[in-house]
Order: C-alpha cells, then structure tokens, then sequence
C-alpha cells in the first residue's frame, strides 16, 4: 500500500498489480522452462545456445524480442516525431528482406559449422587472430553502445511516467535510478537462465509487446479524432491545410493531411533528400543495407537464437516468421511517433525545457562559455535565444553578427541558428568551453509521452502496456548480456584456459553478466546528452566502426573460397581506420582540407558505410586476386545438426520480400 500512496495519480493499485504479476510470471516461466532436463552437469551448450532445441515459433518470437526494445520504442519513434517521420521506417522494412536472405545464405553455413558464436566462424574460415579481434571489438561495442543503450531508453520511459515519485526513498523520476533498476532486473534474470530463460519469455514478451503497440496506435488515433483542429493545425508543415478540412476528416485521413506536405517538411515519405544527414535516398542503395546485414545476420546477440536451432528447417521458418512480423513494426512504433507530436508538441517542449534548465544554469552564473541551441529551440523560446546569441558574441569578444530580428519565428530561427553555430565553431577553435546544445523538443520522449497521456489509471491497462514496454527492455538486455558472456568465455575465456570445463565456462560466463551490466549501468546516463543526437542515432553510428568490415570479411568468407586468411585480419583493422578518417578527419588539421575527406565527412553516417565498405571490396578484391588460396579451407562440419531446408519458408520468404515492395510504394 506504500508503494501504491506514493504514486499516487500516475498509476493505480490494479494497474501494479498487473505490471509485477506479468512481469513475475514472464520471467518466472522463462526461468523454469530453461532449467536442467537431463541428468547431471548442465553443459555450456544448455547455457549459452539452449541445447540448440529451440523451435521455429521460439527463435522468431525471441529474435523480434530481443530485438524490439526501448531503442525502437523511444528512439525510433523520437526520430519519427522528428523530421525524418516514416523514413525511420526503412529499418525494419527492409530488415524483413535482410532477414530471408540470412535464413538462406548465412544461417546454412553457421549452423553446419556447429559455431557457438559468431566470430568462431572467423577462426576457422581465416584465423585465431581474426577471431579475437572481432570478439574483443564487438564486445566493447555491444556493452558500451547497444546494451547502455537500452537500458538508458528502458530508463527513460520509467522517468517520463514517474517524475516526482518517491518510492523508498528512491525519486522514480530519475534516470540514474531507472538505469540501476531495469540493469539488475535482466542481469539476475539472464545470470540464472541463459539463452534458455531468454528464449521462452521472449514468446509471452513478444507477445504482449506487438499487443501493446497496438493498444496504443489505436488509442492514439482516437485522440487525433478528438483533438482541437487549431491545434493540430499549428503541427502541419501542409501549408493549405485548414481548420474546416480537419474537422471534416476522419482520424487516418486526418493524420495523412498533417503530416504529407511535401519532402523534406513531410513525414509520411520513405525517400529523404540527398542532403539529409540521417537518412538520403542514397542510404536505401547501399549505406542502409550494411547495419541491416550487419545486425541480422552477424550480430552474437541476435544470431545466437537461430544457432541455438533445433535444425536448418525449424531455424529458417523462425527468421521468416521475424520477417513478416518486422512489417508491422512501423504501424506500432512510427507511426504513434509522428502522432505523438500532432498531440503533445508542448509536452515535449516540457521535456525540453527540463533538460534545457540543466545548461542554462551555467548562464545563470555567467560562466565564460558559448551556448550551443538548435532552430526549434529559436522557435520555442526567441527571446531567450538572441539573449544567448549576443552572450556568446560577447565571450568570443567579436562584434554581434547581424541577423533579422526573429519577429517571424519560423522564417527567421534557422537564420538565427545558423548564426549561432559559427560563433559555436569559433568557440570550438579557440577552445573556449561549449554547453550541450539547447532543443526545442525532447522527441525521445515522444513514446513515454503517450504512454503517460493515453493510458487511463486504475483499470490495469496501463500496467499490462507498461509491463510489455518493460519485458521488451529485460528481453532485449537480458539477450544482450547473455551474447556478450558467450563471446568471452567461448571466444577470449577458452584462449586463455583451452582446458576449462562446462562448469567454470558457465561461472565465467555469469560473472561476465554482472561485470558488463554494471559498465553499462555507469555509462548509461550520459547518453541524454544532446550531442549524443538521440539514442537511436548514436547506436547506429557508432556500429558504422565495425559493421562494414565485418560485413566484407563474412560475404568473402562465405562466397569466395580463394579468400586468403590474412584478409580477415586486413578487413578488421582498415575499416575503424577509414571509418575514422571520414569521421573525424575534418578535425585533423593536416588533412582537413583534402575535398574527399570534406566530401565524405559531410554525409550521413549511412553514406560514410557505404564508402568505406566500397573501398574494402576493392582492396580486400585486390589482394585475393594477388594472393589466391590454392586449396579450399576446410570447415568443421556439425553432424547431429538436420541440415534440410525448408520449402515452406522460402516460400513465405518470397511473399514477405514483395510484401516489403508494396509497402514502400505506398509510402513512397
């Protein structure tokens, strides 16, 4: 009853009923269903690959658990509410078609190689080296990116629902408390289980997860049917829109006369201009097609469902399945983004304006620093941002530039903001101190914000919604634990010790749990920090490091048998270099003016992939037709494994793959 009085109106007593006996019964069954079924010792292949017994309908339920979490759920649907609207969308459209390729092309060889995980294959197709590379440099990716990724997301939706609650003594509201809670729920969860305990509460998670998308698309679009069309007007970039065409409008076709004004201002579009930072149509040829692959089909955390397959038949049905459920990914997740700021645009200029009040202390205090603000924040606030703007003049002691008087916000704040990143810049060269860039919207908070305002209190409902949104962060983190423990005690532990038994690989294995999940707790905090872009963006960027060269090595691994073993070692170690070349490179004053690194550094994330991968082909090309192996490498071959495929998938795979065509169509 304590904890129920001081929540007071945020959630009811039924409500967190409903929320802990999910939770509980999810995590339980996991936990139960994973445990010893066999006389004596459980071996690491129980712990690590679920005795690889897992079913079709187990690994796709638990590869779109794993993989749908509050990165989507609150980074994804931010970026939605922001410019990019349904464009986001390309990630999981054409994750399906990534997918079929996998469950046909690189599924067949891994599983006839009888891998734990996925840089074993590197051992045996090229060498030992390459195998601890690509281990060490996923596991630091893997704990201090995508895994304090999630649990800052996980952490983020608690807080927007429960700022200003106390709960023994802890502020609910708080991000760091948030961070520690879902952590050390997962660590303990995926410590005890395994991949097992992972797998089967991914089957009710995965469930109640697209159930509960659902809920709240449904729940979205009735209030778009019942908002104030003067409001909903002021969202609009559709300049001939009017008041009395919205109120004529039924919800859907309101939502389509929002948000369809032409590119770039329309965010019903899937092609993005070509200067767009995130995703240019040039993304969708070849930049957007590297993390897909990457993350589907050679990414531990996620191929570990399929290696843990009870054959290649019931492995390949189980990605197919994934692949038709990603295509209703977007209808549950992008599309209550862009509905979330038609609704509640001033709720996340609220959240703004909280994140906002912890930089502007610092010119409170009138500290020698320059204020970094973006266009929206111009818009939302002017006068405070000419007030910064003539501040920053006057730390840098330079004469005020001249800039129209933002009278007409929308015309003039871009002016304004342009303005301001120079002296940003000049502050930046001279090495005089700049604050975290001020924003006008907290668009990660786009989904919490939903949450917080279309779920009615007391009746269970929002306990079920918020439980989904939560068993998806303990899937996701509890899958991500679980794959960055194999890697090391399979990968680097096994090197160090050749003579470890199941037990101590085991041991090792839970006390990676704990270790990795409290870096990531430390590390997770930070990532609200503005410059971070979002959460969603700064996960893909910082893939960009490993994922195209890991990428090349595999596809000439796997489709050109006179690749020589070194490559491998080549791949791994050019493309962090190139990719930092084209990152950072402006910054380095002896080749910041070269025009191919200015060219390059200026695009997109995705773009940057696209060229460095193009550049591996071509070199790791060039030193396979110098250097050709002159016999075939041989592979271990897993003889216990039914290695017939599937008929029935490949032809559901061909359904989803025109399935993805005829959407993108649509939205063209």
């Amino acid at each position: 009853m304590k904890m129920i009085a001081a929540l007071g109106g945020q959630i009811g007593g039924l409500d967190i009923f409903v929320f802990l006996a999910f939770v509980a019964s999810v995590i339980g069954l996991g936990l139960w269903k994973s445990r010893k079924t066999h006389e004596g010792e459980k071996s690491s292949e129980d712990y690590f690959l679920a005795g690889r017994g897992l079913s079709w309908w187990l690994v796709g339920f638990s590869l779109i658990a794993a993989n749908i979490s509050t990165e989507q759920f609150v980074g994804m649907s931010g970026k939605a509410a922001d410019w990019l609207g349904m464009a986001i969308a390309s990630y999981e459209w054409m994750a399906a078609i990534t997918l079929v390729v996998v469950a046909f092309i690189f599924l067949p060889t891994f599983l006839r190689c009888g891998i734990y995980t996925i840089p074993e294959f590197l051992e045996h197709r090229y060498n030992k080296f390459a195998r601890t590379v690509m281990a060490a440099a996923t596991l630091i990716i893997l704990v201090g990116v995508p895994t304090a990724s999630v649990i800052f997301s996980g952490a983020k939706v608690i807080c927007v629902n429960f700022q200003g609650v106390m709960f023994m003594g802890l502020d609910m509201g708080s991000i760091t408390v948030g961070c520690w809670i879902i952590g050390l729920l997962a660590a303990i969860y995926v410590f005890i289980g395994g991949l097992g305990a992972c797998a089967w509460a991914d089957l009710i998670q995965g469930s109640a997860l697209i159930l509960g998308g659902v809920i709240i698309a449904v729940l979205a679009f009735n209030a778009l049917d019942k908002a104030d069309p003067n409001e909903l007007l002021k969202t609009s970039k559709n300049d001939t829109l009017t008041v009395q065409q919205l109120e004529e409008s039924g919800p859907i076709d309101k939502f389509v006369k929002l948000n369809d004004a032409p590119v770039p201002e329309g965010k019903l579009h899937m092609v993005r201009e070509i200067d767009d930072p995130e995703i240019p149509w040039t993304a969708l040829v070849l930049g957007l097609w590297i993390p897909n692959f990457f993350y589907w089909g050679l990414n531990q955390y996620i191929m570990q469902r399929t290696l843990g397959s009870k054959s290649l038949a019931q492995g390949q049905k189980g990605i197919v399945f994934a692949a038709g459920m990603k295509l209703i990914i977007p209808f549950i997740v992008v599309i209550p983004g862009i509905l979330a700021f038609n609704l509640y645009n001033s709720d996340l200029n609220d959240q703004a304006t909280i994140k906002n009040d912890k930089v502007l202390v610092h010119f409170t205090a009138q500290e020698s620093m320059v204020f970094n603000f973006n266009n929206e924040f111009v818009e939302t606030a002017p006068e405070k941002a000419n007030e910064l703007f003539a501040y920053n003049a006057g730390i840098l002691n330079v004469e005020l530039p001249v800039v129209e008087k933002v009278e007409d916000v929308k015309v003039n704040a871009l002016a304004l903001s342009k303005a301001n990143s120079e002296l940003v810049k000049q502050a930046e060269e001279a090495n005089i101190d700049v604050s975290d860039r001020l924003i006008g919207y907290d668009y990660d908070s786009a989904f919490p914000t939903l949450l917080k305002n279309l779920l009615p209190v007391g009746n269970g409902l929002k306990g079920f919604v918020l439980a989904a949104i939560f068993g998806a962060v303990v899937s996701s983190l509890a899958s991500m634990l679980n794959s960055a423990s194999t890697i090391f005690s399979m990968d680097i532990y096994t090197k160090i010790n050749k003579k470890a038994t199941n037990k101590e690989l085991i041991t090792v294995g839970r006390i990676c749990v704990l270790v990795f999940v409290l870096i990531a707790i430390f590390i997770a905090p930070n990532l609200g920090k503005p410059q971070f872009g979002g959460i969603f963006t700064f996960i893909q960027e910082f893939q960009g490091f490993i994922s195209p060269g890991i990428l090349t090595i595999f596809l000439f691994g796997l489709l050109w048998a006179r690749t020589p073993r070194f490559v491998g070692t080549v791949g791994l170690f050019l493309q962090p270099c190139l990719y930092g070349l084209f990152k950072f490179g402006t910054s380095i004053p002896i080749i910041k003016n070269i025009g191919i690194i200015q060219t390059i550094a200026a695009k997109s994330f995705l773009d940057r992939m696209a060229y460095c991968m193009i550049i591996l082909v071509v070199v790791l090309a060039v030193l396979t037709l110098l250097f050709p192996m002159k016999d075939k490498v041989t592979m271990p071959h897993n003889v216990d494994m039914d290695m017939t495929s599937s008929k029935g998938a490949k032809i559901w795979g061909i359904v989803v793959c025109a399935l993805t065509l005829v959407l993108y169509a649509i939205f063209w």
